[in-house]
C-alpha cells in the first residue's frame, strides 16, 4: 500500500472511531440518568486528562524552544482565549435552544472538531513518516475518541430523542481528523509550523477544559449520583492514561 494511501486511511480509522461513542444510544438503558451522569463524567475527566498530560506538554516541546517565559504568556493568553470562546459558544446555543444537555452536546461537538483536526494533521504526518508510529498514534486516539464520541451522542440524543440527529452530528465530528490529513497533504505539509501547532494545542486544551468544568460536570451533578460521577471519572482516568502512553 502507499504512503499516502495508508496515512489517509489511519487518520480516518481514528476519526470514525469517534463513532463508537454513539453505540450507546441504541440500547434501551433503563436508568437513564444514572448512565447520562455516568457518560458525561467519563468524557470530562478524559478531556482535562488528555489536555492537562498530553496537549500541554506537548505544546511546550514546541513553544518553548527558545525562551520558556514566552511559553507561560502564550499559555496564559491562548488559555484564556479558549475559556471565552467556550462561554460565548455556551450562551449563543442556550438562547437557541433551552436544554442544557442539548447545549453540550453541541458544544462537545464545536470543541472535538478544534481538537480532531491537528490529530488528523499529526496522525497524517506521523504515518507519512513511519508506518508503526502512524499505526500506534491512530490507535491511542481512537482510544480517546471514543468517549469524546458519547459526550457528543449522548446529550443530544437525550435532550431530542432523535437517534439520526445524534448520529449525523457526532459523525460530522468524526470528519475532522481525515479531512484535517488531507488538507495537510494538499495545501499545509510544508507550512505548518511549531508555534502555529502549539498555539492551536493551548487553546484546544482551554476550550476542553473550560467545557469539561463549566458545563460537563454541572451538568452531572444536576442528577444526584456521586457516585456514578466518581465511578465515570476513574473509568475516564484508565481510558486517558491508555491512550496517552501507548
Amino acid at each position: 500500500m502507499n504512503n499516502l494511501l495508508y496515512s489517509i486511511i489511519l487518520s480516518s480509522i481514528a476519526g470514525l472511531s469517534t463513532l463508537l461513542g454513539t453505540i450507546f444510544i441504541f440500547f434501551n438503558i433503563k436508568k437513564k440518568d444514572e448512565f447520562i451522569c455516568t457518560c458525561l463524567s467519563i468524557s470530562l475527566s478524559v478531556m482535562v486528562l488528555i489536555s492537562i498530560l498530553d496537549l500541554l506538554p506537548e505544546s511546550i516541546k514546541l513553544l518553548s524552544n527558545n525562551y520558556f517565559t514566552s511559553y507561560i504568556l502564550y499559555l496564559i493568553l491562548f488559555l484564556t482565549i479558549g475559556f471565552v470562546l467556550v462561554k460565548i459558544f455556551s450562551k449563543i446555543i442556550l438562547k437557541e435552544k433551552g436544554s442544557s444537555l442539548y447545549k453540550i452536546g453541541i458544544l462537545s461537538f464545536l470543541t472535538l472538531i478544534l481538537h480532531n483536526l491537528p490529530e488528523g494533521i499529526l496522525t497524517f504526518m506521523s504515518s507519512m513518516h513511519s508506518y508503526n508510529l502512524g499505526l500506534k498514534i491512530c490507535f491511542a486516539i481512537a482510544m480517546h475518541n471514543i468517549p469524546e464520541g458519547i459526550a457528543i451522542a449522548v446529550p443530544i440524543y437525550y435532550a431530542t430523542k432523535n437517534k439520526i440527529k445524534a448520529l449525523y452530528i457526532t459523525f460530522l465530528s468524526s470528519l475532522a481528523e481525515p479531512i484535517g490529513a488531507i488538507i495537510t497533504y494538499l495545501f499545509l505539509k510544508d507550512m505548518i509550523t511549531d508555534k502555529g501547532v502549539g498555539i492551536t494545542l493551548i487553546i484546544v486544551s482551554g476550550i476542553m477544559i473550560t467545557l469539561s468544568i463549566e458545563e460537563l460536570l454541572p451538568e452531572a451533578k444536576k442528577y444526584n449520583k456521586e457516585r456514578y460521577i466518581i465511578k465515570g471519572i476513574i473509568i475516564g482516568i484508565v481510558i486517558s492514561l491508555i491512550s496517552i502512553f501507548i
